[in-house]
């Protein structure tokens, strides 16, 4: 459920008119609903009540401050993939005890931020990893406490761009291997294994996947408890998925009674990573139509939104629906959704089936809360757009539209370049 409906015909975000943000604001802009981001939360934070847990945002969906500043005032942890968002979460004022640390590519300065924070818990990647790991531990006097993340060699039958669990993937270290990896890990003065992680994959929509998965992964901690590796973290990470267009996604409920089931009896705190599932259908990006352009063969609405501000069309083939902001009477019609990058890539939608729209109309980009800004870049020299956040019948800019200036920050023309031909 979100809070983006119409009331005669106009969308509003909440109790907001979105027209009346876009006259105010510009276009394009993100727009997210504060009451869907909590609503979003409880539902999946009370699906695990009866078990000991923590639910660690995944910061990477999207990042915003105050994005992630509502979900540490509902009780929330965060999941981060590095020093970056290390610091926007500490901003945010997330608890460091509530943070795990995940990402395939640490440094050995993240490493350092991370153990200065005293954060919950690293998700290491490799036994290199593991090694440095214990290395910038014992350089700084500490003991860092470390989850392995295993690969369980599962299908998650999802876009194989955004699939983390099988062997030919980059992430975790095999479960065949991770005994051993274990093992190492006791071993080292400055390295406490206390955790077991592992991540299948993201926008999955069916659980057979984690069931299988959790079996496999229960099995491992049994044995490593016999080893006298007393795991206390199991840490599910994220991927349940939402819907976009037909997908029918499992309720949080179900998932977490799937889960507490194949894992009962292990006596470890569970660790969730949701971020997609929270953020996804809580956001729109709003754009302005431009032109319509029609040739025999296709029809083109262009707006003033790109691949650049939205790239998971580009990027996956993936669906988003679009929704004008005002209905129209009149017949709808076929074309592609596309932007102003000098990309044939750049498009939001190909082939859809529109409502009826005009030059100068508004259209949302719906599920875009999640993976939209976060991703989003300046290439063609395009300033990254606003973005902003409703509470009820009041909005708030939680992020300025970006200017020229912006975009040449930290830029500079060394001395044997400062004259130029025109002054010769």
């Amino acid at each position: 459920m979100h809070f983006f409906e119409y009331k005669k015909g106009r969308l509003f975000a909440e109790d907001v008119l979105v027209e009346d943000i876009a006259r105010d604001v510009g276009t394009p802009f993100y727009l997210y609903s504060y009451s869907t981001l909590k609503r979003h939360f409880e539902v999946f934070d009370s699906a695990f009540s009866r078990v000991d847990h923590l639910v660690c945002f995944s910061v990477k969906s999207n990042s915003n401050l105050a994005i992630l500043r509502t979900f540490i005032n509902l009780g929330g942890g965060m999941d981060i993939v590095s020093g970056g968002e290390l610091f926007r979460a500490i901003k945010a004022g997330a608890d460091p005890r509530k943070i795990v640390f995940s990402g395939v590519g640490k440094t050995a300065e993240e490493m350092r931020f991370g153990i200065e924070t005293d954060l919950l818990l690293f998700n290491v990647e490799s036994e290199q990893e593991l090694l440095i790991l214990d290395q910038v531990a014992r350089n700084m006097g500490k003991v860092a406490p470390v989850a392995l993340r295993v690969n369980p060699d599962i299908d998650p039958r999802t876009h194989p761009y955004i699939s983390t669990g099988l062997k030919k993937n980059k992430f975790g270290i095999q479960i065949d291997q991770s005994i051993e990896v274990y093992r190492k890990a006791k071993a080292l003065p400055n390295i406490d294994p206390v955790g077991v992680q592992f991540h299948i994959g993201s926008q999955l929509v069916d659980i057979s996947p984690f069931i299988d998965t959790v079996r496999r992964i229960a099995e491992l901690i049994h044995k490593l408890k016999m080893m006298d590796i007393e795991i206390r973290y199991l840490d599910f990470g994220g991927g349940l998925g939402i819907t976009y267009e037909e997908e029918t996604p499992p309720d949080p409920t179900e998932y977490a009674e799937a889960l507490v089931k194949e894992s009962s009896g292990l006596g470890c705190t569970f660790i969730l990573e949701p971020g997609r599932v929270l953020v996804g259908n809580a956001g729109i990006l709003v754009t302005r139509v431009h032109y319509i352009k029609r040739s025999p063969t296709k029809t083109f609405v262009i707006v003033d939104a790109g691949m650049n501000d939205c790239i998971r069309p580009s990027l996956y083939g993936s669906y988003q629906a679009i929704w004008p902001a005002r209905k129209r009477d009149g017949e709808g019609f076929r074309a592609d959704v596309v932007g102003p990058i000098c990309e044939s890539g750049d498009f939001l939608a190909k082939d859809r089936l529109l409502s009826a729209v005009e030059p100068e109309d508004l259209v949302a980009v719906m599920s875009a809360g999640a993976y939209g800004f976060s991703m989003s870049s300046n290439y063609n020299s395009r300033p990254r757009v606003a973005e902003v956040l409703v509470h009820g019948t009041t909005y708030s800019v939680i992020r300025t539209r970006e200017t020229h200036e912006d975009l040449i920050r930290g830029e500079s023309i060394p001395s044997f370049l400062q004259k130029t031909r025109a002054l010769e």
